[in-house]
């Protein structure tokens, strides 16, 4: 694993992936790189039965950790809900004994279904997708990891149509190498709206 400054894991919940024109893209390109372990979390567990502990030292073993998922309701699908509820225990990500995730990096990488006009103040959905992300920056802040803005890709249904869906996932292949040799700017992770707006302002070249 030569040149990997940062192990990540990305959690991806889909609860149909046979349907999923672009998060199971992204799913399957992401398998192909070395250093990151990527968990189905449906498919891992179909009954909801997560796994505490395993998941638990999933998350020690990474530095960066990933929510890949198409917006639900402006939130994320059931399953990423019952894993926070289960494996962020108190004193484990949280709490005077907490410290497992201090010092960590928490992102999102999804997907919505309205165009990125939708997503504004004056737009049908009245918030930025930062802001309805406020819950999981706030996670985030709790147990100590840094938080950057979303990876996303607006009016998803019309995606492949417009052939959007490849030029997507060379982006996200583009971020995922520079976060593992750690070739990003972190102030500009955390400043800008989405991290694929512009990726030349994110990712810092190879010197």
């Amino acid at each position: 694993m030569s040149g990997i400054k940062n192990k990540i894991l990305i959690l991806f919940a889909h609860p149909s992936p046979a349907r999923s024109e672009v998060n199971f893209p992204l799913l399957k390109a992401s398998q192909q790189l070395e250093g990151i372990t990527v968990v189905d979390l449906y498919h891992e567990y179909p009954t909801f039965r997560i796994n505490i502990d395993r998941e638990q030292q999933r998350l020690r073993d990474h530095d960066v950790i990933i929510f890949m998922f198409p917006l639900y309701w402006y939130s994320t699908p059931s399953i990423l809900k019952e894993w926070q509820d289960l494996v962020l225990e108190y004193g484990f990500a949280y709490g005077s004994e907490g410290t497992a995730l201090h010092g960590k990096t928490f992102f999102c990488a999804l997907t919505a279904g309205g165009p990125e006009s939708a997503y504004c103040a004056e737009g049908y959905n009245h918030y930025t997708l930062k802001e309805l992300l406020q819950p999981l920056e706030q996670t985030a802040i709790l147990t100590g990891m840094e938080f950057w803005a979303p990876f996303a890709l607006f009016n998803a249904r019309m995606a492949v149509e417009e052939k959007r869906v490849e030029p997507h996932v060379a982006d996200w292949l583009r971020l995922l190498r520079a976060v593992k040799t750690d070739r990003i700017d972190r102030d500009a992770a955390r400043r800008v709206a989405i991290l694929n707006k512009d990726l030349d302002s994110v990712i810092r070249e190879a010197q």
